[in-house]
């Protein structure tokens, strides 16, 4: 499928891996010039040497919550690459967990401070670019979570509730200006991220990881019906599709890419 961004640039956060690395090929796929960004320098070139497609793809170690990094990026974009028209906001952490009882002010701290307010920091510094040429797309990876909170996950699922109303507002705010602004919503998606968390939950509970993934979905994803989880790409299809010409009619959406996990409608 053509979807019309052949020319576009876009920047991809959390693109070592995971969703943000099989976005950034999806776009690339597409035509697009991508700029993959990520806290890990090695870890980056890396993903960048894997992923090809040399000529298309730039990348910048940065921290989004630090604004001194997002402004250092945003410099070298400008004048190695050129004014983004996309931005794909995936970089992200699991962040405190526990009961509420059971967690402190540094967790919570921390998990704000990545998973809404390094966002918010990402936008704040791109936006000018975005709302310039009447055209451009911003996608936030948000989380079932955000939706249906889970009680040992609070901090992760309160940021996530906030990107989902960050992302609608923005959508209010400039759609008139050819910006549109939508969500994704993953649930249980094979990512390193989730990797981690299966470890330690088969070491906690003295199993092997494929066990406690699967006793992970009997016990607390009882709603994901078909009882896997998902894989990166199957995530990134839908993020490619809002950043597209296809997406033109589409603003302040949150699409779920949960396997019926959330049990509302």
């Amino acid at each position: 499928m053509d979807l019309g961004i052949s020319g576009k640039i876009a920047l991809v956060t959390g693109a070592d891996s995971g969703i943000g690395w099989e976005t950034a090929r999806v776009l690339l796929e597409e035509g697009a010039t991508v700029v993959l960004t990520d806290k890990n320098p090695e870890k980056l070139t890396q993903a960048a040497e894997k992923i090809g497609y040399k000529d298309k793809v730039f990348h910048y170690p940065a921290d989004i919550t630090s604004i001194n990094d997002l402004k250092m990026i945003h410099q070298k974009i400008a004048k190695e690459v050129g004014k983004i028209d996309i931005l794909v906001q995936s970089a992200g952490i699991t962040g405190a967990q526990g009961l509420f009882h059971e967690l402190d002010d540094a967790g919570w701290t921390n998990t704000i401070e990545v998973d809404l307010l390094g966002p918010v920091r990402l936008v704040n510094e791109f936006l000018p670019d975005l709302r310039t040429g009447g055209w451009g797309r911003i996608v936030f990876i948000a989380s079932e979570d955000a939706v249906q909170p889970y009680d040992d996950e609070i901090p992760y699922c309160c940021a996530k509730a906030g990107i989902l109303a960050l992302s609608k507002v923005l959508s209010r705010t400039y759609a008139l200006e050819g910006l549109l602004v939508n969500s994704v919503s993953p649930a249980f998606i094979e990512t390193p991220m989730t990797d981690a968390m299966m470890e330690k939950r088969a070491e906690e509970l003295n199993v092997s990881k494929e066990e406690a993934i699967q006793s992970f979905l009997d016990k607390k994803r009882p709603y994901l019906e078909l009882k896997r989880r998902g894989q990166a790409e199957e995530v990134a299809a839908v993020i490619a599709f809002l950043c597209s010409d296809k997406a033109s009619f589409v603003n302040g959406s949150n699409y779920r890419v949960d396997a019926g996990s959330v049990a509302t409608i």
